[in-house]
């Protein structure tokens, strides 16, 4: 059976979230699965058959957090696209997708920083911290810097702090 190139896999369904605290900072989690490498995030994850975007963006925060101690601000207009290097495309999810197309929403985050709990049932993240937005492009891994240029592109003004 011949395996299908990239031009012929499609897109991941997904969801990405802007968590941000009182600050206007952006949580960003160290991805367990790359130690000593600068890979850095904003949660993430698969829409599952029968979920909606939003639902899917709730979940996926207390997957990879710990909790779900926010509100929902905005979501983006558009569906977002990444391409995964033909290295990693060919490991991840059965090598079923070329990348990833995402709904991203921001969320404000209501609870504490005692509330976030990386030791989840399916760890993804060994280390986290809230940044500044406009560091996000700098701490990613560099096939999805575009990504986050254009997200921080459509969500910059909700980067403030609250008052």
């Amino acid at each position: 059976m011949r395996e299908p190139d990239g031009a012929t896999l499609r897109y991941r369904p997904a969801v990405g979230i802007m968590l941000l605290n009182r600050h206007g900072e952006v949580f960003v989690g160290h991805r367990i699965d790359m130690p000593g490498m600068p890979a850095w995030q904003m949660p993430q994850g698969g829409v599952d058959p029968g979920e909606t975007p939003c639902q899917a963006a709730m979940r996926e925060l207390e997957e990879e957090i710990g909790t779900a101690k926010a509100e929902i601000l905005c979501e983006s207009r558009v569906w977002f696209k990444y391409d995964l290097p033909t290295e990693l495309a060919s490991g991840l999810w059965g090598g079923r997708y070329r990348g990833q197309r995402q709904k991203w929403f921001v969320m404000r985050f209501t609870g504490s920083d005692a509330d976030i709990n990386l030791a989840t049932e399916h760890p993804e993240f060994d280390a986290w911290q809230w940044v500044a937005a406009d560091r996000l492009p700098d701490l990613i891994v560099s096939f999805k810097r575009q990504l986050y240029i254009d997200i921080l592109a459509e969500f910059r003004e909700h980067c403030a702090p609250k008052p």
